[in-house]
C-alpha cells in the first residue's frame, strides 16, 4: 500500500470526526450552561469535579489540579481563591508535607457538585451512542 493511500482520509472519516466534535461541543455547552444555572463558572465546576474525582482521595493539590485542568498553577491558585471566597472549597496544610496545600470541598461545593453530576449523568446517558464511558453508570 502506498503512503498516499494509507494516509488518505475518507469522507466517512471526516463525517465521523465532525459528528464526534459536534456531540462533544454540545455536551460541553450543556455543561457550561448547567454550571452557570447553578451559579458557578465552568472552571469552578471543573475544579470541584477534579477535587472529588481525584484518584484515591477526596482532595487534590494545586499542582495536581493544574494538571487536570491543563492550566498554569498560578491560574489555578486564583481559581481556588475564587472558589474559597464563594464557600465551595477550603485549603488545608498537608499533615504529611507541610509545604503542600490540600484543596478540599466544603459542604456547599459538595452539594453543588452532586446536583451538577446528576444533570451530567442524564445528559451523558442521552449521548451513550457517541461517548462510551462505562464507569459513569455509578454516578
Amino acid at each position: 500500500m502506498t503512503t498516499a493511500k494509507r494516509d488518505a482520509v475518507t469522507k466517512q472519516s471526516f463525517e465521523a470526526l465532525s459528528e464526534f466534535r459536534y456531540q462533544l461541543r454540545r455536551f460541553l455547552r450543556f455543561s457550561e450552561e448547567a454550571a452557570q444555572a447553578e451559579g458557578i463558572t465552568r472552571l469552578q465546576y471543573l475544579l470541584l469535579l477534579h477535587i472529588k474525582g481525584f484518584p484515591g482521595r477526596d482532595w487534590a493539590t494545586v499542582g495536581e489540579l493544574a494538571e487536570r485542568l491543563q492550566a498554569a498553577p498560578n491560574g489555578v491558585v486564583a481559581l481556588v481563591s475564587r472558589c474559597e471566597a464563594a464557600g465551595l472549597v477550603k485549603r488545608c496544610q498537608s499533615d504529611f508535607d507541610h509545604r503542600q496545600v490540600e484543596v478540599h470541598l466544603r459542604q456547599r461545593g459538595e452539594r453543588c457538585l452532586m446536583h451538577l453530576a446528576a444533570l451530567h449523568r442524564t445528559e451523558l446517558e442521552s449521548l451513550e451512542s457517541v461517548f462510551k464511558v462505562s464507569k459513569l453508570s455509578r454516578l
